[in-house]
């Protein structure tokens, strides 16, 4: 690990230690190796294995040293590049060429043309990926370049082993999550009568890039008004025009998402502009028990879905909803807690339907209660570690609704 404690990064230990657990997974679930895609994936996956990203296929053989094969020669080349300067690659064999017939070379020359392998990004449960992301073109090539090959889904107990984090993986959360404190400061004082949208969108993304980190997709959601649930990236960002300048008595909820070093925190912020709803009070009060709930039942042994209900309970006793989930998990974002469609209780689909987790000491995820009556909507919550006996709260400004100076 680094001596610099702003700018700490993972140790071949840490490689190691994943390379390990990859093949003792490849084990228990009696496969020879495994195609792991990252390709745009918004998880990224392939960085577990490569400490990189080039948007490109892991062929790991659970005998012999693996594969990495990028889509063009600027990612060989920074990788080259980042050699010279004394970073050791985690992969040395890289290849240009995410195609079928690169792919299906690779799976010959490990052996492995007639075996049982393992495949991640077939199917996904993250946000917008929730039938997968390899590309229906390539997979197809690569099944008639492969046609012995029995291919295996173990999206779910690849994701689930990733999220387990080492020593190492918790110092770089850990540094993530102090990104997104310093960012949910600078909302904090900006968010005043008078100020837009656009101002505080720039200043919070200004201080995540400034600690080295970045914002992945949808790198920042945030809406404003007396009234709101909606949900998602504003709209200006997609229609152009001007952006709304916050005024008093507005709400201005926003979801940050730091990720440095492939780690990826979040903190949902909500801040109330003087004269406060009365509505928006109860909602915060709703959204801050539900979240001490989360803390109380988080536990190792306990699984996703029953904090995801214990949670959800507190926000229907109060006679309120919610748009968003009250939990996922993080690093990877791939396990998500339901939604709600309406204010009848109606579930949401797609990605909400994950199945089930037990949890294990190590894991991350995102607290994120919310609770809404009508159009009155409050969503807090912030980063937390499973430990061997509770809770790490990585976060704490974001955990309750906060009031403009």
């Amino acid at each position: 690990m680094s001596s610099n404690t702003d700018f700490p990064v993972l140790s071949l230990a840490t490689r190691d230690r994943r390379f390990a657990r990859t093949k003792d997974l490849l084990k228990r679930l009696n496969l020879e190796g495994l195609v792991l895609a990252g390709l745009t994936s918004r998880e990224q996956y392939d960085t577990y294995l490569t400490n990189d990203y080039a948007e490109g296929i892991v062929i790991f053989p659970a005998e012999g040293a693996p594969t990495y094969i990028t889509w063009q020669e600027g990612r060989l080349m920074r990788m080259k590049e980042a050699e010279q300067r004394g970073i050791t690659p985690w992969i040395e064999d890289w290849r240009v060429g995410v195609d079928a017939p690169t792919v299906a070379a690779v799976v010959r020359e490990k052996g492995l043309d007639k075996a049982r392998l393992g495949v991640v990004g077939g199917e996904s449960r993250g946000p917008s990926e929730m039938t997968g992301y390899i590309p229906y073109a390539l997979w197809t090539k690569v099944l008639a370049e492969l046609p012995r090959v029995q291919f295996v889904d173990c999206f779910a107990a690849f994701a689930a082993m990733m999220l387990v984090k080492g020593e190492e993986e918790l110092v770089m959360m850990r540094r993530s999550a102090a990104i997104g404190e310093e960012a949910c400061k600078v909302m904090y004082k900006m968010a005043k009568p008078g100020v837009s949208e656009l101002e505080i969108t720039a200043d919070v993304l200004y201080a995540i890039f400034k600690n080295c980190a970045f914002s992945p997709q949808p790198f920042l959601i945030l809406h404003s008004g007396p009234e709101t649930v909606s949900w998602g990236p504003p709209i200006w960002r997609y229609q152009g025009g001007p952006t709304r300048i916050l005024q008093k008595g507005d709400m201005v909820l926003a979801e940050i998402f730091p990720r440095y070093g492939g780690f990826e925190s979040q903190q949902q912020m909500a801040i109330a502009l003087q004269p406060v709803d009365d509505v928006h009070t109860e909602c915060a009060k709703v959204a801050r028990r539900a979240y001490e709930v989360g803390l109380e039942v988080l536990r190792p042994g306990t699984t996703f879905n029953k904090v995801a209900d214990e949670m959800e309970k507190v926000i229907h006793a109060a006679g309120c909803w919610h748009i968003s989930p009250m939990l996922h998990s993080l690093s990877p974002l791939a396990w998500v807690g339901r939604v709600e469609a309406s204010t009848k209780g109606e579930k949401g689909k797609g990605a909400w339907d994950s199945q089930d987790l037990i949890l294990e000491a190590g894991m991350v995820f995102e607290l994120e209660p919310n609770a809404q009556r009508g159009k009155h909507r409050v969503n807090i919550g912030g980063t937390v570690v499973v430990t061997e006996s509770g809770v790490e709260e990585l976060n704490q400004l974001a955990t309750n609704m906060l009031i403009a100076e």
